[in-house]
């Protein structure tokens, strides 16, 4: 049967899917508009299972606090190349995954895929947009904090940082938890503090410092100490509070904090992002 403009017209406006796609997908339905959806859906769901092997490695990290500043959300949407990540469909896809998130807070990134929007799945969107672009999509991170005063910082498109200040005591600390935002975004710590630290990763940091004064031909009696050093070290460079404060290397980052408030502290932070 002939396929009209109109026919192709409405179907691109349903599914936002290319011209010769929706034209293919109405003639294999002999017109009928729903089928044709399905046909485009399932289409999708072809083109995301062949690249799910495919590296993600481009995409948009997103962040949201609370008007009252005591919950942050941060997401991070990926693809497979940068000029698909500055598309209108892809970043239109972030603000959806976004504010699903806002308006139902999901416990996880699972949840968040599971997500109703308007009948359809988070992840159905994902695949359809997938299926159109022909390149993998997935959501990477999903974190959701609540606290005493949350701050988001995004460096770029590509980083996202949640910071979660205590002992605030009712007062606003938004700028100093930029600054600890971006401390975070650019040194990568892996905890608060050493108690947040694996244990097995302290005892392999020891074992590497051993070995490695061994290799140097320190005396046996002095291996513990020199690896008690070498823990140290990796607890003042990938600890938070500890780190040297970026702008200020005279202070570590707690001493910064106490500068600014006595009791001012970081109960837990997230950092997130692509590819990085």
């Amino acid at each position: 049967m002939a396929i009209t403009a109109k026919q192709v017209n409405e179907l691109r406006q349903a599914t936002g899917a290319g011209m010769m796609d929706c034209k293919n997908a109405l003639v294999e339905a002999g017109g009928d508009l729903e089928k044709a959806v399905d046909i485009l859906r399932k289409k999708g769901q072809k083109v995301a299972a062949k690249r799910a092997d495919k590296e993600a490695s481009e995409g948009n990290a997103y962040t949201y606090v609370s008007d009252d500043k005591s919950e942050g959300i941060a997401v991070t949407l990926n693809c497979e190349t940068e000029p698909v990540s500055n598309t209108d469909e892809f970043q239109s896809l972030g603000k959806l995954i976004i504010d699903a998130a806002v308006a139902n807070k999901p416990a996880s990134k699972e949840d968040l895929l599971n997500l109703q929007v308007e009948g359809k799945a988070v992840s159905e969107y994902m695949v359809e947009l997938s299926g159109k672009i022909g390149e993998k999509i997935e959501v990477s991170n999903y974190a959701y904090i609540k606290g005493e005063q949350v701050v988001a910082y995004l460096h770029g498109r590509s980083i996202a940082v949640l910071v979660n200040l205590s002992n605030t005591e009712g007062e606003d600390f938004e700028a100093v938890g930029k600054d600890i935002a971006m401390q975070i975004a650019a040194m990568k710590p892996i905890a608060v503090n050493e108690d947040g630290i694996d244990p097995a990763v302290v005892e392999r940091e020891k074992q590497v410092g051993i070995e490695k004064a061994k290799e140097e031909g320190k005396p046996e009696h002095i291996l513990e100490r020199i690896a008690e050093g070498f823990v140290k070290k990796f607890y003042k460079e990938n600890t938070l509070l500890s780190q040297e404060f970026v702008k200020d290397s005279k202070v570590n980052v707690q001493q910064y904090l106490t500068s600014v408030k006595k009791g001012l502290t970081v109960k837990e932070f997230v950092r997130v992002g692509i590819g990085r």
